[in-house]
């Protein structure tokens, strides 16, 4: 089990009942040893210290990788969030912990000398060369950060050191994640037409099925069994409630539930970076900054891949259209409205499941198994609303986010509990076989 870093606030009791055994019987249900398990523990808050070196580059990496292509040519590169944000990380992470030891790399034990070598210039070299090999044409968004972190070490044997070690785990690192299969040409959309088929055109995220995964053995590894069917009794549970709460005119739905929903509709290049950037400053330890900012950004990516492979496998109908429709479902406990729209914009790719739940699921779980603990408290903000959420528990984030993608008008409810359980089985898969302390 991985070390509980020294951020945590209080003691862990038992950070995993199952794991040690710490009370509960071979009778208890997972429900009533998930109970004990969170009756033990204690909590930890996150609390941001000064910026260092991987936070400064992990929020620099969030503003260039959420920048588009640029229409007249001089930003060709059109890259994808998730991956990139995740190969800058595992890089920063390899090189950190090369020097610092402690834990086992993810891929990279770099043949450069490491004793004696800088950690900040480490992981500064590691992360510019990395963004240079991904995004050459927007050095001039990234060069400088380089070298004021370089001005700021000073010249010297330790950074000379570091910066070799992390030149090498870059190089290393984009060899590992070159011809990742983003560039794999894509047959022309079909919209569907038949009842519970998405009718989206030129839908979005198509070629994220064919990215490589990171920590997962196939981006299918843990594809939900999918939406229930159209003439069941969920199916129409979960209709009757996004029909309900989720419209542009509702009469059941709360001026708190718009206000949660519109608060989760900011763009996830910027909303997801932005908002676990404060892991990234909430350790005394370089190293702990880098290994939790890696297994957050291993989960996020592949949960999100994950979640498009399988979005584009089911090819599952939005409420929009499910309302719409109604009448051809052959369920007789859904009624058709003609025009019924959601009360936020419906994003242009298939329903199912929840991108929202794959992220939320594997941000959590990641969270839980690093600190030991549910009891997280953090706090999320949002461009869209202007305002501040806080958490108390990992579990409070996925409920929320769950509940919103509803009162949107986005989502079915199993679409959101399939996503983020697809989620949380990514999460846990990486704590698993990743990040792990030295033997």
């Amino acid at each position: 089990m991985n070390r509980i870093p020294d951020v945590v606030i209080g003691a862990v009791a038992c950070a995993t009942v199952l794991s040690l055994g710490c009370g509960g019987g071979s009778g208890s249900t997972p429900a009533e040893l998930e109970a004990r398990e969170d009756a033990m523990q204690s909590e930890v808050t996150i609390a941001s210290s000064d910026p260092n070196v991987v936070s400064r580059w992990h929020e620099l990496a969030g503003s260039v990788t959420a920048v588009a292509a640029s229409p007249d040519g001089a930003t060709p590169e059109e890259r994808r969030g998730g991956p990139d944000m995740t190969t800058v990380q595992l890089a920063v992470y390899d090189a950190v912990v090369a020097i610092a030891g402690g834990h086992k790399p993810y891929a990279v034990k770099p043949a450069a000398p490491t004793a004696g070598a800088s950690m900040e210039a480490a992981a500064n070299e590691a992360a510019y060369r990395v963004l240079l090999g991904l995004f050459p044409s927007r050095s001039t968004m990234y060069q400088g950060l380089y070298d004021t972190i370089l001005a700021e070490i000073g010249p010297g044997e330790a950074r000379t050191r570091g910066m070799a070690v992390g030149a090498e785990v870059a190089q290393r690192m984009l060899a590992l994640r070159a011809n990742d299969g983003r560039s794999v040409a894509l047959a022309e959309y079909v919209p569907g037409t038949t009842p519970g088929a998405f009718r989206g055109i030129n839908p979005a995220n198509r070629q994220a099925f064919a990215i490589k995964p990171f920590a997962l053995t196939s981006l299918a590894q843990f594809r939900p069994a999918g939406p229930p069917a159209l003439d069941s009794a969920r199916y129409a549970t979960d209709f009757n409630e996004v029909k309900a709460l989720g419209g542009a005119v509702s009469a059941l739905r709360t001026p708190e539930q718009m206000e949660v929903a519109r608060f989760h509709t900011a763009p996830p290049p910027r909303f997801i970076p932005t908002n676990l950037q404060q892991f990234a400053t909430s350790h005394k330890s370089l190293a702990d900054n880098a290994r939790v900012m890696a297994a957050l950004w291993t989960a996020v990516g592949d949960a999100g891949n994950a979640c498009f492979e399988a979005k584009y496998h089911f090819g599952f109908w939005r409420p929009s259209s499910a309302i719409e429709f109604a009448a051809d479902d052959g369920n007789p406990a859904t009624t058709a409205i003609a025009g019924w729209t959601g009360s936020v914009p419906t994003p242009n790719h298939p329903e199912y499941p929840s991108a929202h739940g794959c992220f939320v699921g594997s941000t959590a779980e990641v969270l839980r198994q690093f600190y030991g603990t549910k009891k997280v408290r953090f706090s999320f903000a949002s461009s869209i609303t202007g305002t501040t959420r806080f958490y108390a528990t990992t579990t409070d984030l996925i409920q929320e986010v769950m509940d919103a993608r509803v009162w949107g008008g986005m989502h079915f409810r199993s679409s959101n509990e399939d996503g983020a359980e697809l989620g949380k089985h990514v999460g846990r898969w990486v704590m698993k076989h990743h990040f792990l302390p030295s033997d």
